[in-house]
């Protein structure tokens, strides 16, 4: 940072209860009052550089100066350099004291050629602006005097300065940035990153951001600039300021619970969101869910959630369990993830297309998988995880064995579920679609409603079957019993996903293999007339 120092006396100024004043021989003549503070002055000292300030009169002058830009401080710092009292100048302060220098009307006249507006003047334009980090912390400070700042011009010299760097080839970039990404001070980089920028714009006003960005994509028409960079810039920032997800259970340290620090959030949520490149994959999937993770509970409007729903619905086919799991149990959320990715990529496509079965399919296992999750979630219930299961169509599912577990897990950890609910449950299973591997789980599964076991032991085309009691005989498994259930479930469907065996569990081998084995586990005998 860049600094400038004016004057070389020392500093005699001093606090006399809501007073300030110098130490002085000559008795004061000027007291100047701004807000709860009363300065005791020379006439001598501050009239012939501050014009606002001119009277013919010999009496001691009173004024109130309570809007000046900057208040006491920057007030203090213009007397200061009226006095030659030593001031030290940055970009921290140089726009709060050129607003209040320009509110005194401290330029130059005939008889004072280097007042304090032409100094500050010299000193924004040839340091401050030259530099690239001088000039974001200059930016940031206008946001304490949004009017005067923009009357004098400073806000929009600030930002085209950093718009003229931004829009700098990396190779041609040579001054200090901050970057922070995980290993690249380890690496020898010789050449400066693309989004050098993004970390320094991110401590900005989320207003400035917005127009920063909204004009480096209106240079786009000149100056080529990819929108995954903006969208590099959007996630750095949402995670300067939003690092987590905001719950009832869960806050970030940045958030205040006051209305105000919600409704800011809420800003940057808003803002953040229109700025998102209509580009697909501008965007990760992940970034458009940790937004709508913070939308109910920041009150986000309808028409940014719909929006956002829409983007992701795009990208689904990138998407993760655990990206999903950013939704914060807001299944309903998904659910609509879902319904647009079908709107958007299926719907109105070729039903018939290899490749949109096979992308159809692929978000199927995922959805399975997210629903094995959110089965154990006791706040998960019936109809939720029925929503999001029956979303579905049914080319989704090649098979239904991850869709078995997903009921497994949920009436493992839902044991208060009534029958009738595990009815509408098991409902959405199709038997024919069943590994043998897992049909063979699924019959001496007691979890299940003994409709289903029926279906699961008829579905092969047998004339006649007898369930002994032992189906219905109450057995609570021990704890290693289950962790035994689950490892091999988990096998089961990981094992068993290869499509000669979904279709083997019609012929007689498979059937064979499921009747041998419910047999050798003491599970009811599929008897043939």
């Amino acid at each position: 940072m860049k600094y400038m120092k004016l004057g070389n006396r020392p500093d005699t100024f001093y606090t006399d209860e809501a007073t300030r004043t110098l130490i002085s021989d000559i008795p004061t003549d000027l007291v100047i009052s701004i807000h709860n503070t009363t300065y005791l002055l020379h006439k001598h000292a501050l009239l012939p550089k501050c014009e606002l300030l001119l009277t013919n009169s010999n009496d001691v002058i009173s004024m109130e100066l309570h809007d000046i830009p900057g208040g006491e401080d920057s007030f203090e710092l213009c007397a200061k350099f009226c006095y030659g009292i030593a001031i030290q100048l940055s970009a921290r302060n140089v726009v709060s004291a050129f607003c209040a220098a320009k509110f005194l009307q401290m330029t130059d006249d005939q008889n004072n050629s280097s007042n304090l507006v032409q100094k500050l003047d010299l000193f924004f334009k040839s340091c401050i602006l030259e530099g690239w980090k001088d000039s974001i912390v200059a930016l940031q400070t206008t946001t304490d005097l949004p009017k005067w700042s923009e009357r004098f011009g400073v806000v929009r010299s600030c930002m085209d300065s950093i718009l003229d760097k931004i829009l700098t080839p990396p190779s041609k970039v040579t001054w200090s940035f901050t970057y922070t990404r995980p290993g690249y001070e380890q690496k020898n980089h010789r050449s400066v990153p693309k989004d050098w920028w993004t970390e320094d714009l991110s401590d900005i006003d989320i207003d400035l951001f917005r127009c920063i960005i909204t004009a480096i994509v209106k240079s786009t028409a000149t100056t080529p600039f990819s929108s995954q960079l903006i969208g590099e810039a959007l996630h750095v920032y949402l995670c300067r300021w939003l690092p987590l997800p905001i719950n009832q259970n869960q806050t970030n340290h940045v958030a205040a619970e006051s209305s105000n620090g919600q409704s800011e959030q809420r800003k940057i949520v808003e803002v953040i969101s229109g700025l998102i490149p209509s580009e697909k994959g501008a965007v990760s999937f992940r970034f458009l869910m940790r937004l709508l993770s913070n939308v109910n509970s920041l009150r986000v409007s309808s028409a940014t959630k719909a929006e956002l729903i829409r983007k992701a619905g795009s990208q689904l086919e990138s998407a993760a369990v655990d990206d999903l799991l950013l939704a914060n149990h807001d299944i309903d959320t998904v659910r609509r993830v879902v319904e647009s990715f079908l709107t958007q990529n299926w719907r109105k496509n070729n039903r018939s297309s290899v490749n949109h079965n096979m992308l159809i399919m692929k978000i199927g296992n995922l959805i399975d998988s997210y629903l094995q999750v959110i089965a154990r979630d006791s706040r998960t219930t019936v109809s939720k995880f029925l929503s999001l299961a029956s979303s579905l169509p049914d080319i989704a599912r090649q098979d239904h064995d991850h869709l078995y577990k997903a009921i497994n897990n949920y009436l493992k950890e839902h044991p208060e579920v009534k029958k009738e609910e595990k009815k509408r449950i098991c409902r959405i299973l199709d038997c024919t679609k069943l590994s043998p591997q897992v049909c063979s789980h699924a019959v001496r599964n007691e979890r299940l409603p003994l409709r289903t076991v029926v279906q699961l032991l008829f579905f092969s085309g047998l004339d006649n079957i007898n369930i002994t009691s032992s189906t219905k005989t109450t057995n609570i498994p021990s704890q290693q019993e289950e962790e035994e259930e689950m490892v091999e479930l988990d096998s089961i469907t990981h094992d068993g996903c290869d499509q000669s065996k979904r279709k083997g569990i019609r012929n007689k081998e498979g059937l064979d293999h499921t009747s041998e084995m419910m047999s050798r586990n003491g599970t009811p005998r599929i008897q043939r007339r």
